[in-house]
């Protein structure tokens, strides 16, 4: 992996374990659930990612689950060797169908849609 990419990794990591993005005003508000009043698949990534770096797992869950899913499978992409275009592009169409599907099935106002909204 590259150097720079893995020092912005980690300082995004700490500026997100060291400061709560409900309290800090520098976090910037969603602006497609501002527009809409939806949520868009990445909203509560930001809450969640600080739970999860402060030790409180669950409660990362309930603000993002397809975010906290997402890093592992991040971290492992990011370590292991690039993969073949082929591969490549295979994943990214199942990434990107799982994160419409996730964003359409939040907004659903039923449960057990209902608790993936943050």
């Amino acid at each position: 992996m590259n150097r720079s990419v893995l020092m912005i990794v980690a300082g995004a990591a700490l500026v997100l374990a060291f400061f709560d993005p409900v309290v800090a005003p520098f976090f910037p508000a969603c602006p497609f659930h501002t527009l809409t009043g939806l949520h868009c698949p990445g909203c509560g990534s930001t809450r969640a990612l600080h739970a999860l770096f402060t030790g409180h797992p669950l409660q990362a869950a309930g603000f993002n689950l397809l975010a906290v899913a997402a890093v592992p499978a991040v971290l492992f992409v990011l370590i292991r060797r690039p993969p073949t275009d082929k591969l490549r592009q295979g994943w990214i169409i199942a990434f990107l169908a799982v994160v419409i599907l996730f964003g359409v099935l939040r907004n659903i106002p039923w449960y057990p849609f209902s608790i993936l909204a943050p």
